[in-house]
């Protein structure tokens, strides 16, 4: 993967928006019956993560909850496997950005 497209470059907000707008792109896409909540509850607090007004202490206790789901029952989907990958790629840049103190993380 290119450096300047690595998600590790990106800024926290625009790395915790990465995260939700995967789990959203698995709402349409047919799952196993047994990981379909798990999906539903992960993008639910995907999204809880992106507001603003949220302090860091409940950031952090979203996405160790966001890390649990995203282990959840295999959707037995390639595509929505490539979208869990992808967001929980995301999930790890913010949590090493928040890590890092490299940026105010509210």
């Amino acid at each position: 993967m290119d450096d300047a497209a690595s998600p590790t470059n990106d800024d926290l907000p625009t790395l915790l928006t990465g995260v939700q707008d995967h789990l959203d792109a698995t709402a349409e896409l047919p799952v196993s019956p047994d990981a379909s909540p798990w999906l539903g509850e992960a993008a639910a607090v995907a999204e809880q993560t992106t507001d603003p007004a949220l302090d860091r202490e409940a950031l952090v206790t979203r996405l160790d909850h966001l890390e649990q789901l995203l282990d959840g029952p295999s959707p037995d989907n390639s595509d929505v496997e490539a979208h869990l990958d992808a967001a929980r790629t995301a999930l790890d840049a913010a949590r090493a950005r928040i890590d890092s103190g490299v940026e105010d993380t509210r």
